[in-house]
C-alpha cells in the first residue's frame, strides 16, 4: 500500500481529471477516498482534522490548508508515480481548458444535451475532447434506448431496443485502439461499448488496458468486476500492482460471494482510509450476507451520524431492520430518507419495506414499482416485489419479477430462493427443487436455503427423506438461527424408526432451546421422545428427570407424563425387586 500522502495526492488530481471528463460517479468516489484519509496532526491542527467519528461538520475538511496550498493542485508529474506514460498526456489538459470550443461542449455534456455537446467537438481532435465526444454520444445513444423502451413497452416493460450509436463508436474507437492513439479515458468508452455489444473478452482486456494506464477511475474497476463472474477470470487479470487494485479485488471478492476474504482487504484498506463511509458500507455489506445483522446495524448507525443525509446502501439497512423487525427504526429511516430524496431508487426501497413490515404488501408493491420506473435494473427492487407478491399470492407476478431479477444478475440467490418459494407454493416440487438448488450453489452458508431445499424434498410427491436429512445436516452446520433443522432432523429420523439418531438431535434441540430460554411445543415434543427413548434403554433415572420436566406443563401433555412416569417406576420396580 502507498503512503497516505501518496494516495492523497493522487486522490486530488484524480477528482480534477474525471470532474473536468464528465464522470461524475467516479470523481465522486475518489473525492469519498479522499476524505477518508486521516489528516498528518503535524501538518492540521485537532479541530481541523475532521472524520473524527461524531464530527458534525464535512466542511472542515476543505478548511485543512491554507488558500496557497489548496490552489497548488499537485502537478501531473507527482500525480502519476506509477504511469509515467500519462505525464504526456496531462500536459494537454491545461491547454485545453482555454479552448471554448471545450468549455461550450462540456456545458451542454453538464445540461444532458449530448448531441450538442458532441457536434461542437466534431473537428477536435486532441484526447480528452475526443473522449468527450465519444462519451457524449454514447450516453445520447443510452438515453434513446431507455426513451424508445418506454414508448414500446412502458417503463417496466422488456425490449429489444439497442444503443444506436454502437456501430459508429465501435468503428472509430477499435481503429484509434489499433494505431495506439487512444488513452485511458477513451479505452473506458471502448470497453462500454464492447460489453454492450456481447464481446466480453475483448472488453474485459480493455478495461484492463484502461485501469492499468489510468488507475484511479473507479468505474472503469467497477464495470470490469461486472465482467469477472468467476474467480478464474478474476485471477486471469493482468493488473498492475497499484494501490486501486486492491478496492477492486474487495469489491470482487464481495460479488463472488467470497466474504472472509472481502472483509480482510477492507480491512486492510481500511489501514489508510480509516475514515472512508464507502469501506464502512462495503463492510457492512460482507457482514450482512455472513448474516451478522447486529454487527450491521451498528456500522450503519455509525454512517448516518457521520453522513446524516447518505442514502446509498441504506435500503440494506432498512432489510437488516425488516428482518430484526425493528418497526420504529425502520419508519424512522423511511421518513428520513423520504425528506431527503423521495424519488432515489433507494428511498422507495426503503418505504416499500415499511409498508412491507406493516402488512401493506400492494403500498409496497407500488413504491417497488416506482423504485423500478427511476431504474429498471435496480436488482432488489425486483426481488423484494417478488417477495411482496408471493405474500399476496399472486404467484405469476412473483415469478416474472425474480426473472426479471436473475435476468439483470443471475448471482443473485435471492431471486432463485424466490422462484422456488413460488413454484412450491404452486405445487410443482420439481421445479422448485431445481431454483433451490440454483440458489444454495450460489450461497451455500445460508440455512434457510438448504432448509427450503429438504422442506421441498419432504413434499408428497418427492418423499426423498434421505435427501431431505443431508439437507437439513447442512443447514445444522450453517448457523440455523431459526433452530428449525435439529428439530426436523429428530423428527426424521424418528420417522424412519432410527431411535438413537432421533435422540441424538433431539437432545442438541433441547440443549439450544435451553440456552435460548425457549419453550414451545418443540420442547414438550423433545422431552416426550426422550423420556419414552429412556424407558425403553433401561435409563429410569434420566427418563424420570424428562417426564418431571413435562409435569410443569397443562394440557394433555401432562396427563401423558404423569402415565409415563407411573410406567417408568413400575419398570423400574420389575427390574430391581423381579417376582
Amino acid at each position: 500500500m502507498a503512503s497516505k500522502e501518496t494516495c492523497r495526492t493522487e486522490l486530488r488530481a484524480a477528482v480534477r481529471h474525471l470532474s473536468e471528463r464528465g464522470l461524475y460517479s467516479a470523481a465522486k468516489w475518489a473525492a469519498e477516498q479522499l476524505m477518508g484519509i486521516e489528516q498528518d496532526p503535524s501538518k492540521h491542527t485537532p479541530s481541523h482534522t475532521r472524520f473524527q467519528r461524531g464530527s458534525s461538520s464535512i466542511r472542515r475538511r476543505f478548511r485543512t490548508s491554507t488558500p496557497a496550498e489548496s490552489s497548488a493542485t499537485p502537478s501531473a508529474g507527482v500525480s502519476y508515480v506509477m504511469t509515467p506514460s500519462l505525464v504526456a498526456a496531462e500536459e494537454y489538459d491545461y491547454d485545453l481548458m482555454d479552448s471554448d470550443f471545450y468549455l461550450l461542449a462540456k456545458s451542454y455534456f453538464d445540461c444532458r444535451e449530448y448531441r450538442r455537446a458532441a457536434h461542437v467537438l466534431r473537428d477536435q481532435t486532441n484526447k480528452k475532447a475526443m473522449f468527450l465526444r465519444f462519451y457524449a454520444l454514447y450516453l445520447a445513444g443510452e438515453k434513446r434506448r431507455e426513451e424508445e423502451m418506454i414508448e414500446l413497452e412502458g417503463p417496466l416493460g422488456k425490449s429489444d431496443a439497442v444503443n444506436s450509436e454502437l456501430l459508429s463508436l465501435e468503428r472509430e474507437l477499435s481503429t484509434l485502439h489499433k494505431n495506439g492513439t487512444i488513452d485511458a479515458f477513451g479505452l473506458y468508452v471502448y470497453g462500454l461499448v464492447l460489453k454492450e455489444k456481447g464481446s466480453e473478452n475483448l472488453a474485459r482486456s480493455v478495461f484492463v488496458e484502461s485501469v492499468n494506464s489510468y488507475p484511479w477511475n473507479w468505474s472503469a474497476w467497477s464495470e470490469l468486476q461486472t465482467l469477472c463472474t468467476t474467480i478464474e477470470a478474476l485471477n486471469s487479470l493482468n493488473l498492475n500492482n497499484h494501490w486501486m487494485k486492491d478496492f477492486f479485488l474487495a469489491s470482487s471478492y464481495q460479488e463472488l460471494r467470497m466474504h472472509n476474504e472481502a472483509l480482510a482487504k477492507y480491512e486492510y484498506l481500511q489501514g489508510t482510509f480509516i475514515f472512508s463511509n464507502y469501506i464502512q458500507a462495503q463492510i457492512a455489506k460482507a457482514q450482512y450476507n455472513l448474516r451478522e445483522f447486529e454487527q450491521v446495524e451498528v456500522i450503519f448507525e455509525e454512517l448516518l451520524r457521520n453522513d446524516p443525509y447518505r442514502i446509498e446502501d441504506m435500503d440494506m439497512y432498512s432489510n437488516v431492520l425488516y428482518a430484526k423487525e425493528c418497526f420504529s427504526a425502520l419508519s424512522y429511516l423511511a421518513h428520513r430518507v423520504f425528506l431527503t430524496d423521495k424519488y432515489r431508487p433507494e428511498s422507495c426501497c426503503i418505504i416499500g419495506n415499511y409498508y412491507s413490515l406493516k402488512g401493506q404488501h400492494e403500498k409496497s408493491v407500488m413504491y417497488f414499482r416506482r423504485a423500478l420506473k427511476l431504474n429498471k435494473n435496480y436488482l432488489s427492487a425486483w426481488t423484494l416485489m417478488g417477495h411482496e407478491y408471493v405474500e399476496m399470492k399472486n404467484t405469476s407476478a412473483a415469478v416474472d419479477a425474480y426473472r426479471r431479477a436473475v435476468d439483470i444478475n443471475s448471482c443473485d440467490y435471492r431471486a432463485w430462493y424466490g422462484l422456488g418459494q413460488a413454484y412450491e407454493m404452486m405445487g410443482m416440487p420439481y421445479y422448485a427443487l431445481h431454483y433451490f438448488k440454483k440458489s444454495v450453489f450460489l450461497q451455500p452458508n445460508d440455512s434457510r436455503l438448504w432448509i427450503a431445499m429438504a422442506q421441498c424434498y419432504e413434499t408428497e410427491q418427492l418423499h426423498m427423506l434421505e435427501e431431505a436429512i443431508k439437507c437439513y445436516e447442512r443447514a445444522a452446520n450453517c448457523n440455523d438461527r431459526e433452530a428449525i433443522a435439529l428439530h426436523q432432523l429428530a423428527k426424521l429420523h424418528s420417522e424412519l424408526g432410527r431411535t438413537e439418531e432421533a435422540a441424538f438431535y433431539y437432545k442438541k434441540d433441547l440443549e439450544r432451546m435451553e440456552d435460548e430460554e425457549r419453550e414451545g411445543p418443540n420442547m414438550v415434543e423433545a422431552l416426550m421422545f426422550l423420556a419414552q427413548h429412556c424407558k425403553t434403554l433401561k435409563k429410569f433415572d434420566e427418563a424420570e428427570v424428562y417426564c418431571t420436566r413435562l409435569l410443569d406443563y397443562t394440557g394433555p401433555e401432562k396427563e401423558t407424563a404423569k402415565s409415563l412416569l407411573r410406567g417408568i417406576r413400575y419398570a423400574r420396580d420389575v427390574e430391581h425387586f423381579p417376582p
